[in-house]
């Protein structure tokens, strides 16, 4: 029989998701334990995620931890039964921190990669997601049409996310016109456009159709594509071994229409091919 899935520390999620706050562990057992049928051994695995991304890894209104990449760290669990993948939820900022400290054995975080990530960490082979960011500002903001319109403009980006890295980017190679703002994971950026404290964001539109649904953000996307990032999980170098069969779960997911499946679920349409 398969072995059953777990969430870490699932009553501190229940008890701290009405009140906005991160669900986090203790350090979990990571010892390998028996199969169900005693025959063979399941290792366990640290999965790593967050409670704040809306449709991606998020709370529920009934306080369940679920969304795309929570969904498919599950979908990929009954795929491989010589593992057991546990979720243990965090802030975004600690996550990278927690793989290095092997607090957890990889991060589904819609990670992206770059340069100073990939030194140091291992990316499965295998996309899941196709990141599509452009520029946010307010509906009635007609003014910024792109990126190069925020000359003299503040921009607001979560400290250490990838939606800051473009920002930086474009900054260091157009003479730095754009004012970053950092804050950090989990404050309500949309809520600053909104309101007109600062004048941009970057995401995606699904997060955006998500925020104004559900929160009236009165957002809207503008521009050309800043970059089409392909999504992977994020993984210790000396994990060569779970890579290998993520990956070899993650194309039968695919090939099966499962992945395609769960993405027009949660993120409203097929974002596992470029846009």
């Amino acid at each position: 029989m398969k072995k059953r899935f777990f969430s870490a520390s699932l009553l501190t999620v229940l008890l701290l998701a009405g009140c906005g706050a991160q669900a986090s562990t203790g350090g979990a057992d990571r010892s390998s334990a028996p199969a169900s049928s005693g025959s063979q051994a399941v290792k366990k695995i640290i999965v790593g995620t967050g409670t704040q991304f809306p449709n991606i890894c998020f709370i529920d209104k009934d306080g369940k931890l679920t969304g795309y990449d929570v969904e498919l760290v599950k979908e990929i669990d009954k795929r491989l039964p010589e593992y057991e993948f546990e979720l243990k939820t965090m802030e975004f900022k600690n996550l990278l921190l927690s793989l290095e400290t092997k607090k957890i054995d990889f991060i589904a975080h819609q990670m992206e990669v770059n340069e100073e990530r990939q030194k140091k960490f291992l990316y499965n082979d295998e996309a899941y997601n196709i990141f599509p960011n452009k520029i946010v500002v307010h509906k009635d903001n007609n003014d910024v049409k792109s990126i190069a319109d925020l000359k003299g403009k503040k921009l607001i980006a979560t400290a250490t996310s990838n939606a800051a890295a473009l920002a930086e980017k474009y900054n260091k190679e157009h003479g730095n016109p754009i004012q970053i703002v950092y804050t950090g994971t989990g404050e309500d950026t949309s809520t600053q456009v909104k309101t007109g404290r600062v004048d941009a964001l970057i995401s995606t539109q699904f997060a955006i159709d998500y925020l104004n649904k559900s929160a009236d953000a009165q957002l809207k996307t503008v521009g050309e594509t800043l970059s089409n990032s392909k999504v992977y999980f994020m993984l210790r170098k000396d994990e060569s071994e779970l890579k290998k069969r993520i990956d070899e779960a993650l194309k039968e997911i695919k090939a099966d229409g499962t992945l395609a499946k769960l993405s027009k679920q949660w993120l409203g349409d097929d974002y596992t091919v470029e846009k």
